[in-house]
């Protein structure tokens, strides 16, 4: 009986071969697999996976030096225009519990950061009443404005600066000292949190080469206006909030 069923069968694949062939499997995975590449198409085209990114041109089509324009933005007090009462939700969600004094500061660095001068920022001299820590967050955010300025720079063929850090970490006793003297001092300061810190806009370091010739140093207004394009992507990327302060002549940031 089993003899007989096989040679139907035969009978049947030589007058139709396709009626009973089975995919091999090779062809099946393959086939598997373009279901599975059509069925990830709108996804990736909905969170941009697997996008084509294309570098940025420094030469154009002549091969001649190609520069980034500088545009600034349309108006600092504008476009940061983020007051206390928006930031200090942020950093009470993101930062640490408000630091008594220096002390206690050191008793709770496994919460917080050091942030002192690397080749990406340089803290300033004379800051006296904060001290160079901050959550891991807002630590990030600050290597990240820095290491975009330094390569703002650069795609727009302008010397190396770094930035000045003048504010980072305040105690509940440094934000009593400075409000003696700084009306703009908060007693619910953002920087008590770890989550804050000031930039100058009006000083930088000029990055001198190890070996010759000496770097020539540029106006300050115009490194002012590559880091206010800096900060507006990434406040526009959702990442910080920014105050433009006028008087003490620093962009006031706050991570999110």
């Amino acid at each position: 009986m089993a003899g007989l069923t096989v040679c139907v069968l035969a009978v049947v694949r030589c007058a139709n071969p396709t009626v009973i062939r089975q995919p091999s499997i090779a062809a099946a995975a393959v086939s598997t697999a373009e279901a599975t590449k059509q069925a990830e198409k709108p996804l990736q085209e909905k969170v941009g996976l697997h996008t084509a990114y294309a570098m940025p041109r420094f030469k154009d089509a002549e091969g001649k030096p190609l520069k980034n324009r500088i545009y600034s933005v349309p108006g600092f007090r504008r476009t940061f225009p983020d007051l206390q009462d928006v930031q200090i939700v942020a950093a009470r969600k993101w930062g640490v519990s408000p630091v008594a004094d220096r002390t206690e500061a050191e008793r709770r660095k496994d919460e917080l950061v050091y942030v002192g001068s690397n080749p990406y920022y340089t803290m300033d001299e004379h800051m006296t009443h904060s001290i160079p820590y901050l959550v891991p967050r807002a630590s990030d955010l600050l290597q990240k404005i820095s290491r975009n300025f330094l390569d703002s720079l650069a795609i727009k063929g302008i010397p190396l600066h770094t930035l000045i850090v003048t504010s980072v970490l305040r105690t509940e006793h440094d934000v009593r000292r400075l409000r003696r003297f700084n009306v703009n001092a908060s007693e619910a300061s953002c920087h008590r949190f770890g989550t804050t810190f000031d930039i100058s806009y009006h000083r930088y370091v000029t990055v001198q080469p190890p070996s010759g010739p000496e770097r020539r140093a540029v106006r300050n207004d115009t490194l002012k206006w590559v880091l206010s394009e800096v900060l507006r992507d990434l406040r526009e990327a959702e990442m910080c909030y920014v105050k433009y302060e006028v008087k003490q002549g620093c962009f006031h940031i706050t991570v999110r």
